[in-house]
């Protein structure tokens, strides 16, 4: 898909591009505590995208003033009797001269479960809309069709392609081909050539044709913010040598990347309809999760390679969209919670932490490639501020579930001082956490 905005690398786009995913994120977020409040009997008064001086705003059938403010780095509800959105403090004056019904509305005055339930919606609501997109991603793109059958071929230069749009492929190197979910165990265990033999139905015929490695070095996307996407290595492009070495297979270029040390690496690249290109790119250093919860440190230039055909895609059932999207947020959650704790450790480095910098260049690049790189990020991106807010930490979501969970154990709040001292320092934990993130933008390559 087309990139949303041609120019989305300039700073005002990148701005744009961080602004329509937070705010989307945002609102969705405030929307969960808005309306599981409404559902569980608390009145919101204001519900806010953005913080300072309001800009345009109306009052809902409700009494809700939904409005839009200038800063739009963040939102809130504010619900009735609270002194503040934080919802820390009761406006004891107000309460005071309210009727019993009046106060079940605030949100100081409502059950336990009510104030609990309002609470967890706004993190809830964050994974919500990152299943929601997942799914419809998978619904969008399909999934490998059975039997695999040739839906687009890939141009590449100078190499034998017998094969032909429409093709079903049965063999492979003298190997059948298997099921889609065990193509990918499949294509490790042929032995890389330039050339290979695929055995394929044409036109209701059975034949023999040459083609090229099933996964040359070609460009199939870019990593947001990475070295690939910083050379502008585009879509379709296929990279003929590094530092000197010829390539047919993409794994050639990554082995050269990940022996790089980080050094420079000078790529040859074919471009249709141009000349052969010269690309230098600095690969960096990534500290990736493994499925048993560790880490592999590889030098890596955020290029993603893939078939050398697109293959012909089907929907999905209802079990893989469901599974994808809630596989997909599972996974998120569990590699940014053991990337956390093994930064804390010193085991990885904290360069892997990106702050609101490096987010808003990922935002700006991953929108300079399309609506579905874009969509992708709003999904993961919700997902992690979904797990954040949870985090027990005075002024998040998880602070004040912590002291739900204390009165709901000791049958009274926390007392006034205790709260103030919490959410000072939930407050000043916060704000080092983001001038440290800052600070790791700016100084991590």
């Amino acid at each position: 898909m087309e990139s949303l905005i041609p120019t989305f690398g300039g700073l005002i786009w990148t701005i744009a591009a961080f602004i329509i995913a937070l705010s989307v994120i945002v609102a969705i977020h405030e929307y969960g505590h808005y309306i599981v409040g409404k559902w569980s009997g608390i009145k919101a008064e204001v519900f806010s995208i953005g913080f300072g001086p309001v800009l345009a705003s109306r009052i809902g059938k409700d009494g809700t003033k939904w409005q839009i403010a200038a800063l739009p780095f963040g939102g809130y509800v504010k619900f009735l009797g609270d002194t503040s959105a934080a919802s820390d403090k009761p406006d004891q004056e107000v309460l005071d001269e309210m009727s019993a019904e009046e106060r079940r509305r605030t949100m100081h005055g409502a059950p336990l479960w009510a104030r609990a339930a309002t609470v967890v919606a706004g993190p809830l609501f964050n994974f919500i809309l990152s299943f929601i997109l997942f799914c419809g991603l998978v619904m969008y793109r399909g999934v490998m069709a059975d039997p695999l059958t040739v839906e687009e071929l890939r141009t590449l230069p100078n190499v034998v392609q017998e094969l032909q749009e429409g093709d079903v492929i049965l063999e492979i190197d003298g190997r059948s081909v298997p099921m889609p979910d065990q193509f990918a165990d499949f294509t490790d265990q042929l032995e890389p050539a330039p050339t290979l033999e695929y055995r394929i139905e044409r036109d209701g015929q059975e034949m023999t044709v040459t083609g090229p490695w099933l996964y040359p070095p070609l460009v199939s996307g870019t990593t947001p913010n990475s070295a690939a996407a910083d050379a502008d290595l585009q879509e379709g492009d296929v990279v003929l040598s590094a530092n000197g070495t010829s390539i047919f297979d993409f794994d050639q270029l990554r082995d050269i990347v990940g022996d790089s040390e980080g050094n420079d690496i000078v790529l040859e690249v074919w471009r249709e309809g141009e000349e052969t290109l010269t690309k230098t790119l600095s690969p960096t250093r990534r500290d990736l999760p493994l499925a048993d919860g560790g880490f592999e440190t590889r030098w890596l230039i955020g290029m993603n390679g893939g078939l050398l055909f697109q293959p012909a895609s089907q929907p999905p059932t209802f079990v893989e969209t469901i599974s994808y999207g809630a596989n997909q947020i599972v996974f998120i959650i569990k590699s940014s919670l053991s990337g956390l704790y093994h930064m804390v450790a010193g085991k990885i480095s904290t360069c892997n932490l990106s702050g609101p910098i490096g987010i808003a260049e990922t935002s700006g690049q991953a929108a300079s490639q399309g609506a579905v790189s874009f969509i992708w990020f709003i999904a993961l991106l919700s997902t992690a501020v979904g797990m954040l807010n949870l985090f027990p930490i005075p002024v998040l979501d998880g602070g004040h579930l912590v002291f739900h969970a204390y009165e709901w154990a000791t049958g009274r709040p926390p007392s006034d001082r205790a709260l103030k001292i919490m959410m000072a320092t939930g407050l000043s934990l916060m704000l080092m956490l983001m001038v440290f993130a800052v600070a790791t933008d700016l100084v991590c390559p």
